[in-house]
């Protein structure tokens, strides 16, 4: 990918989007809504894997056909909302590699306190995708990279379903090099540090936790 920022504008995202900022939408539906999402972002953040071929047998003929190159792609769930888009991104790729990176965020810093990592081997062979739904001030998610970084990983790209513009710049500052993908950029961060108009906390809806 070469693009630092990619919106994915396709209706169905759109829609599925806007049920879930409905603050009505239940846990049960949230949730699936969030796999679904998932599914069709992660179409797009690996439209550019690398690819050969591989000689098989059709019913009717031989031929050469192609197959994704290299070791598996990696996923990354910056936790613990990260799990949501895991679980639709791994229906898709089933064979992918997990890790997760346990970050939270100071309510009154903003600045995140790592409590977990553990991610898979080689990272510097793999595709990486790290997952968070929302990308707020940046802080956690530029860390989660860096960590990622630090493991080996080269090429790494975040998929989020929200971004604001704070976050998307504090990425860029710190992690040109990282592609996102998401479904809808908005307008910005209120005091609190979450995204407005958003859809709330996406870890609180998705575990119907307060």
């Amino acid at each position: 990918m070469h693009e630092h920022l990619t919106v994915v504008t396709h209706p169905l995202v759109q829609h599925k989007l806007t049920l879930m900022r409905e603050k009505e939408t239940s846990t049960n539906s949230f949730r699936r809504l969030l796999r679904e999402i998932s599914q069709l972002l992660a179409y797009e953040i690996t439209r550019e894997m690398e690819m050969t071929t591989k000689h098989i047998e059709t019913p009717l003929c031989p031929m050469d056909a192609p197959v994704i190159d290299g070791k598996k792609l990696a996923l990354i769930s910056i936790l613990r909302a990260g799990n949501g888009l895991l679980d639709g991104v791994l229906e898709l790729i089933p064979a992918a590699r997990v890790g997760f990176v346990g970050l939270y965020r100071d309510e009154k810093t903003l600045q995140p306190v790592q409590y977990y990592y553990k991610v898979p081997s080689e990272l510097e062979n793999r595709l990486v995708i790290a997952l968070d739904p929302m990308l707020a001030t940046g802080n956690s998610s530029a860390a989660a990279v860096e960590l990622l970084k630090r493991s080996g990983a080269t090429n790494i790209r975040f998929m989020c379903l929200l971004a604001a513009p704070e976050g998307i710049a504090r990425m860029k500052k710190s992690h040109p090099d990282v592609p996102i993908v998401t479904a809808a950029v908005d307008e910005r961060l209120n005091e609190h540090g979450y995204i407005v108009p958003g859809l709330g906390d996406a870890g609180d809806r998705m575990f119907g936790t307060k």
